[in-house]
């Protein structure tokens, strides 16, 4: 698990990082001038190699799993990332989505952590998504209702409303397929077969609700053509268009870079996809030269190898 963890994570990183300079860039103008490496600048000016609030919150989360699970240390660790105290790749924080921001504000009042999530329909962008992927290395023993629960709560504490937090369920799903050895597609059918049973036997949500996910439980996203494919920061577009980025690549940079040009939140459908390719294909078929450049490697990888250590100890 140990290759897992640490691929993953900078899976995440390096998909981060090759989005920031794009951030918010439409898809026609990506098509005349794709994304093929490392850039420096762009939209947020920064370094080459420099990730975004997408993997410090990822980074959070897998430095507060290394002391056990434990929601009120979540939030702590998310509100010193916020008040630049940890995680930031430069030693401040330059992006941050507004549902975050007023959860960490919630935090910072001392609010019940799971409670800080908003929960109305607009409340639905991908700040709990993007960050989800160390959950899996935590519960991947755990029966499919606890693994629920757990994921429940820690979206809960920067977004609440159940669509984002289905959307965090089928990510980790999905992934723990993968984690098991499942190859892509044959992972993918047996997520939707689990998701959609334990949908049916435990009502989480109308059918209404339900039915924002019917293009990823009962079709086949990676069928559809790429103008059907969104990439906001809106939760659903953010799942569907990292499924699809990997489902329709054959390594790790094909998969992230797919999802860079896709345009608009570019970092974060990166980071997504980027999680799932890094797992999958392994730390090896990442771009050495990626890695090389990104923001505090050593310590993202020091970070992985605590985590590792410490789940093998439970």
């Amino acid at each position: 698990m140990k290759n897992q963890i640490k691929s993953g994570i900078l899976g995440v990183c390096i998909g981060d990082a090759l989005g920031v300079p794009v951030e918010f860039r439409k898809r026609e103008q990506l098509k005349r001038s794709p994304v093929t490496k490392m850039r420096a600048l762009g939209t947020h000016h920064q370094p080459a190699g420099t990730w975004s609030d997408d993997s410090s919150l990822t980074l959070c989360l897998a430095d507060s799993l290394c002391n056990g699970y434990n929601l009120e240390d979540m939030a702590l660790k998310f509100l010193q990332w916020y008040n630049a105290e940890i995680w930031t790749p430069h030693g401040r924080v330059f992006d941050i989505g507004i549902a975050t921001r007023q959860a960490i504000y919630k935090v910072s009042k001392g609010y019940t952590p799971q409670l800080c999530g908003g929960t109305s329909e607009f409340d639905n962008g991908n700040g709990s998504l993007m960050r989800i992927l160390p959950v899996l290395f935590y519960i991947k023993n755990f029966p499919i209702k606890a693994r629920f629960d757990r994921i429940k709560e820690v979206s809960s504490i920067t977004h609440r409303h159940i669509r984002s937090v289905i959307s965090c369920f089928i990510y980790l799903e999905f992934l723990l397929e993968i984690l098991n050895g499942a190859e892509k597609f044959e992972a993918y059918h047996k997520m939707q077969e689990t998701v959609k049973y334990f949908l049916d036997y435990n009502p989480v949500c109308s059918q209404a609700e339900m039915d924002k996910f019917e293009r990823i439980l009962n079709k086949n996203i990676f069928e559809f053509d790429e103008e059907k494919i969104g990439s906001s920061g809106y939760v659903l577009h953010s799942l569907e268009a990292s499924l699809w980025c990997f489902l329709n690549s054959e390594s790790y940079s094909e998969a992230v870079l797919k999802a860079v040009n896709l345009g608009e939140d570019t970092d974060t459908t990166a980071a997504i996809t980027g999680g799932i390719a890094g797992i999958y294909y392994g730390y090896e078929n990442i771009p050495q030269e990626w890695i090389d450049v990104l923001v505090r490697k050593d310590d993202i990888e020091a970070l992985c190898d605590t985590l590792f250590k410490k789940l093998q100890n439970n």
